[in-house]
């Protein structure tokens, strides 16, 4: 007897599971400087991993821009040894057609997901959650150029330092410590706490 269809398909979660070393996500962020400029941010994410690249920002997200930031995010997963094949995006105008072929021609098929189902691209999604509530929502943005520096420290920050679920608690590029048993050693911990960005980001770290 034949399997049923519901049983012979693959389905969506199961996608992302078995995929998700070759899966990376990516989004627009909008945002709004002091000056009244709104500015386009352009992020990667890594699904197994989590890491996360910030491609850039602009105020003119043309298809000359967003090309050559893919163009950079195919150089820069090469040199990272990184094994992309299934990019996933939502249907946002912004991204160009000409931006499906470059990817093609590394080997790499872009995955659409549905209109109006952000859940199928959940992982992006949910940064795009953290970067608003824990940096652009508590940052007063000058320009385009404070803009970029608060990013970079962001980007440095989530991928070397915040703690993720997914990873059980440990940074995407980071390895977590060995666990601490000693009850005199937890009874004494020194821990030190580094401030970024005036204070909106904090690192703890074990003081020597």
């Amino acid at each position: 007897m034949d399997p049923s269809p519901a049983r012979a398909s693959t389905t969506w979660a199961d996608f992302l599971r078995s995929q998700a070393d070759a899966l990376p996500a990516c989004d627009f962020i909008e945002t709004v400087t002091l000056n009244g400029q709104r500015q386009y941010i352009l992020a990667v994410i890594e699904h197994a991993t989590r890491r996360v690249r910030v491609l850039g920002t602009t105020a003119h997200p043309t298809a000359t821009w967003v090309i050559q930031a893919i163009k950079n995010l195919v150089m820069d997963l090469e040199d990272a040894g990184c094994r992309a094949r299934y990019p996933i995006r939502d249907r946002d105008g912004k991204f160009p057609a000409l931006m499906e072929e470059i990817l093609a021609d590394s080997g790499i098929h872009t995955v659409l997901t549905g209109i109006c189902i952000p859940r199928m691209n959940s992982v992006m999604e949910r940064w795009v959650q953290s970067c608003r509530r824990e940096l652009l929502d508590r940052c007063l943005l000058w320009n385009e150029r404070h803009l970029r520096h608060v990013l970079r420290e962001y980007e440095e920050f989530y991928n070397q330092h915040r703690p993720n679920q997914a990873l059980d608690q440990v940074a995407p590029l980071r390895a977590g410590p060995d666990p601490t048993t000693d009850p005199a050693t937890v009874a004494d911990l020194n821990v030190h706490r580094r401030d970024r960005l005036g204070g909106i980001l904090h690192e703890y770290s074990h003081a020597d």
